[in-house]
């Protein structure tokens, strides 16, 4: 059974995640999506909220194709994360060239920590490359639409909680 981990804040879960997730759903037979808690970013939803939304969102995308897509919480190291969740592969979704530079740094660590476990990036469609969580809440926050970078879901959970 080839498994992979797909980590992330997802904080919040975009249109780009869930293009990377669906793809990556079509290579494994069971793919973990690891919602890391970082308290260093003070994220906007709760590990809860995120983790729910998230298997919300998947609850049948790998139905299609069999594959078993799990959400797993995680506040260690990501290969370790991989480890526990008995992953052989990482997906990593790239949108620019800076996002390949820290992978690349990302990647070079990880091997030494564990050769065993392959990083697999995947790019994000041309539509969902600019689309990222950060300028999300940014924009959701100053009172602009997001709906073309979120699903409905996720796009009503912002606006509940900025009060909108």
């Amino acid at each position: 059974m080839r498994t992979a981990l797909y980590p992330g804040t997802f904080d919040p879960l975009t249109l780009g995640h869930m293009d990377i997730i669906r793809r990556a759903s079509l290579l494994v037979d069971k793919l973990v999506i690891g919602v890391a808690i970082n308290r260093d970013k003070g994220p906007m939803f709760t590990l809860e909220e995120r983790v729910a939304m998230i298997e919300a969102e998947c609850a049948k995308l790998g139905d299609p194709t069999g594959t078993e897509i799990l959400v797993h919480p995680f506040e260690n190291l990501l290969i370790d994360c991989a480890r526990d969740v008995g992953a052989q592969i990482i997906v990593r979704g790239l949108r620019a060239v800076a996002d390949f530079e820290y992978e690349y740094q990302m990647v070079g660590m990880n091997r030494v920590l564990d050769s065993s476990i392959e990083t697999v990036f995947l790019m994000a469609e041309a539509r969902h490359q600019a689309i990222a969580s950060k300028l999300v809440k940014e924009i959701a926050r100053l009172g602009g639409d997001v709906s073309k970078f979120v699903t409905p879901l996720v796009n009503d959970a912002l606006k509940e909680r900025l009060g909108r």
